[in-house]
């Protein structure tokens, strides 16, 4: 039997990314077959298919690490999983528990490995999780990158208590889940954008103060005068471009989760670091456990993620497009037909 994948023959853009029909994969001893239901793009995807992520690539690799689907067939020794069981991979298959080691976070899906652009896609019985009870497909599709670093900045190194004070930046899919998941904790949120629509939208959502960007250049300091001297968190999306405005944003003492390389323009002065003792920590994705763990969160809080739109599967091309576009408030995801 057939079944349809996408792959990237070439990486010089969306246009590279191709359709193509292979034998449908049988399940190792320990392996189960899942059948793909729906996918959700990250900006880590757009770097991919342009070559610009920087690190070593598998050759005509399938894209994506994002997806959910159910279980059709599993192998002999698979005890973890039966068919029908809904289920989301995990974005680096080593990682199940404990601090990141290299041997742990190698492999992640989608780039040194093929990632889950297909119709069907076998997965290690330990590289998945369940699926929260109250999401659909598409909904589930969104967690297994962006939801799981907003959980891992905020939730496990972030502290988050209640009173405290965390910066989002934006309105992407790791923006939105960190809003979310501070706003469940007791927080306050501010929150920024370049659009006053977009603003209300994450007001709605849980933020208590929002700047727009586009208007205030210097935003950093905003927020640090709205906070009485600045946030205790940022969950830092931007990268070069914005980090000296988060620097301007954090208290003395604070902490700022380096998430995004969206803008590589700018610097920042590591002076501000030292003078501040601000913690600053890149994120890399995040565990099985802490997967497991927010999806218990979720469960509990009934929290929905935030979709901006769907693609059928035919139109993934479309997806790209459009989501490279950066006009989407939220996840952008592709849907089986």
């Amino acid at each position: 039997m057939k079944t349809r994948y996408y792959h990237l023959p070439r990486l010089t853009g969306v246009d590279a990314l191709r359709l193509d029909e292979r034998e449908m994969p049988a399940p190792g001893p320990r392996e189960v077959l899942v059948r793909m239901r729906a996918w959700s793009l990250n900006y880590r995807d757009l770097m991919i298919a342009s070559d610009a992520y920087g690190r070593a690539l598998k050759p005509d690799v399938v894209p994506l690490s994002d997806g959910a689907g159910e279980v059709v067939d599993a192998g002999s020794e698979v005890t973890r999983w039966r068919e029908g069981d809904r289920v989301a991979g995990i974005f680096m298959p080593g990682w199940l528990s404990g601090p990141p080691t290299a041997r742990k976070t190698a492999g992640a899906l989608g780039g040194p490995t093929d990632g889950v652009l297909a119709e069907y896609v076998l997965f290690d019985q330990e590289a998945l999780v369940a699926a929260p009870a109250h999401l659909d497909f598409a909904e589930t599709a969104t967690l297994p990158c962006a939801a799981v670093t907003a959980w891992h900045a905020v939730a496990v190194t972030g502290g988050l208590a209640p009173g405290q004070t965390v910066l989002t930046l934006g309105s992407g899919g790791v923006s939105l889940f960190a809003l979310q998941f501070a706003a469940l904790g007791g927080a306050r949120v501010l929150a920024t954008s370049s659009d006053d629509a977009k603003l209300e939208r994450l007001r709605s959502l849980g933020a208590t103060d929002g700047v727009n960007y586009a208007r205030t250049p210097d935003w950093g300091g905003v927020v640090a005068q709205a906070t009485g001297g600045g946030v205790d968190h940022v969950v830092e999306v931007g990268g070069a471009g914005t980090l000296p405005q988060s620097l301007e944003a954090v208290r003395v003492g604070g902490r700022i989760s380096l998430i995004g390389v969206l803008s590589r323009d700018g610097g920042a002065d590591p002076s501000s670091v030292l003078l501040k003792g601000v913690t600053l920590q890149g994120m890399f994705v995040g565990s099985r456990e802490m997967f497991e763990q927010m999806n218990r969160a979720i469960e509990h809080h009934r929290l929905r993620p935030v979709v901006d739109r769907a693609f059928p599967f035919a139109e993934a091309p479309a997806a790209y497009r459009y989501f490279a576009g950066r006009g989407h408030f939220g996840k952008v995801v592709i849907t089986d037909e």
